[in-house]
């Protein structure tokens, strides 16, 4: 069974080109455009894992990832941060807000996979 990949993220070419590059991997993918409409996503669907940018318009991908994980029933599941803020402290705010992980984009597929599988299985 593919796993479900939750692609939180405003922009929409973005987006687009993530989330076709995924589903050629196998994975089924969701797609939410701000941080209330992920955790409604998440909450409603489960996915196996989400990819949360963390400059979303609304509540932000920090918000977001915080209201996930203070949940009992979504904390469980693996969020990966994306953001093209590559500072270590950058790092470190969106592992204190409660992400699993952490990437920088221009994203590289292969890395982002890897972290994927790591935390959802392959």
């Amino acid at each position: 069974m593919p796993k479900t990949v939750l692609i939180v993220e405003d922009n929409e070419m973005n987006r687009d080109m993530l989330s076709r590059r995924l589903v050629k991997r196998g994975y089924t993918v969701l797609l939410a455009v701000d941080g209330l409409e992920g955790v409604t996503a998440v909450q409603t669907h489960r996915p196996d894992i989400v990819l949360m940018d963390l400059s979303l318009p609304g509540i932000d991908g920090y918000e977001a990832t915080r209201r996930l994980k203070a949940d009992i029933e979504t904390a469980a599941i693996p969020v990966i941060a994306l953001t093209a803020h590559a500072m270590p402290e950058d790092r470190q705010r969106a592992l204190d807000a409660g992400c699993d992980e952490y990437d920088t984009k221009p994203i590289d597929l292969e890395r982002l996979l890897g972290k994927i599988t790591a935390l959802a299985g392959p």
